[in-house]
């Protein structure tokens, strides 16, 4: 089978409902606080709503994992869309604000099973020695998926109101589900030698592999952390040297199509040289990014420093994913992948939490620094303990990371 055959056969059912799944969300994210707004929210009620469908998703990883150990990914894929498709109705003509954070925290559920499950389909339809370049290419798209979003749901907003970026992201999420339904069934065979093994509780997988999640884990959360940080401080930054809402959407929007440019690059350097490497270099890039911030005073040195951040984010596309790949068992993956995403979340709570809690005390100069530390220390935990899995992984010296070889 060639490289360019497998690629093709994989395509459409891999990346697409992705892509289209990210669409969705990245629609409805930037009009969620003015709709609950609609419906007689304060400013803090209106932020409460908004962050429930990451709220779902923190609470939804662990039985993400038990659902799909007992119905297999497609199956669970098939169930997710639906009820965020279902979700996303409510949430854009519910007639109160309670209903709406309900579709909101229901969204946010039905996102950590698509994920989950999306995941463990990639684990299944990648030839080992490509792994690392599948997952960077599924956190691609769903990058590109959230810048697409927005565009489209604002061209809606225009003849339908709000409701017309949930009708964008309805239709979006609709297509994602049919896709995934009409799309040739690639992991059957897969799916049903797992039906037949015994499964283990959630619970029991995560103490068996609890110091794993507390080492290369804790490089995850760290990780996550920073991710989730610079989505926040890139904003808040723009506010504190002066810039309006404009200048900050054209930093945002210029980052993140610079990120798409290092998605397969990355994802390379994995496959063939090791995942430390990249590791390395997001966190290096991303720390050293945060520590500079404080010096940047203009639209143009903010737009430097988040173009730097987004070659390390970039670079370190889909990097979560693929560790948690390497390391997942076969008995059992999809409590263990679910156990490994509850990693990256609490990360991504941590990180913006962490940012809001230093700014509040100290000042978002002292938060930017703090955060750039936190990175730089975590990068050398995190050397000590993915550097192993790679010599684990490839059989390679002991003495450090060799040529990453092809490894089916």
């Amino acid at each position: 089978m060639t490289d360019e055959f497998a690629w093709r056969r994989i395509a459409i059912p891999a990346f697409g409902p992705t892509l289209l799944s990210a669409g969705a969300l990245g629609a409805v994210v930037p009009v969620a606080a003015l709709r609950a707004d609609e419906l007689g929210a304060d400013l803090g009620t209106a932020a409460f709503v908004v962050a429930l469908t990451g709220v779902g998703q923190l609470l939804g990883v662990l039985p993400a994992g038990s659902l799909v150990a007992r119905i297999g990914e497609r199956a669970t894929l098939v169930r997710a869309g639906a009820i965020d498709v279902v979700a996303l109705v409510v949430a854009g003509w519910a007639p109160s604000l309670w209903l709406m954070a309900l579709a909101l925290l229901a969204s946010g559920f039905a996102s950590s099973a698509f994920l989950l499950a999306r995941q463990g389909f990639m684990i299944d339809v990648l030839p080992g020695e490509r792994l690392a370049r599948g997952m960077s290419l599924l956190g691609g798209s769903m990058r590109t998926g959230l810048l697409l979003g927005p565009a489209l749901g604002a061209l809606a907003i225009g003849p339908m109101g709000l409701q017309g970026a949930y009708a964008v992201a309805a239709v979006l999420a609709t297509a994602s589900l049919v896709t995934v339904v009409a799309s040739p069934d690639l992991t059957g065979e897969h799916e049903r030698a797992r039906a037949a093994e015994p499964h283990s509780a959630v619970l029991s997988v995560v103490r068996l592999h609890t110091r794993l999640l507390l080492t290369q884990g804790i490089a995850v959360l760290v990780i996550s952390a920073l991710r989730a940080a610079r989505l926040v401080v890139l904003p808040l930054w723009a506010i504190h040297i002066g810039l309006d809402g404009v200048d900050s959407s054209q930093i945002f929007v210029v980052a993140g199509v610079a990120e798409l440019f290092l998605v397969y690059p990355g994802g390379w350097a994995m496959d063939r040289l090791g995942r430390v490497w990249v590791v390395t270099g997001l966190l290096v890039i991303v720390s050293g990014s945060f520590l500079v911030l404080p010096v940047a005073e203009t639209k143009g040195a903010l737009l430097a420093v988040a173009l730097v951040m987004a070659i390390g984010n970039g670079l370190g596309a889909g990097i979560v994913m693929t560790l948690g790949a390497d390391a997942a068992p076969r008995q059992d993956r999809a409590q263990f992948l679910g156990a490994w995403r509850l990693m990256g979340e609490a990360g991504n709570a941590s990180g913006s939490l962490g940012l809001s809690a230093v700014t509040a005390l100290v000042s978002l100069p002292a938060a930017a620094v703090s955060l750039g530390v936190v990175g730089l220390a975590g990068l050398g935990w995190a050397r000590v303990f993915i550097s192993r899995a790679d010599r684990e992984r490839v059989g390679g010296p002991a003495d450090g990371p060799g040529r990453w070889t092809d490894k089916a």
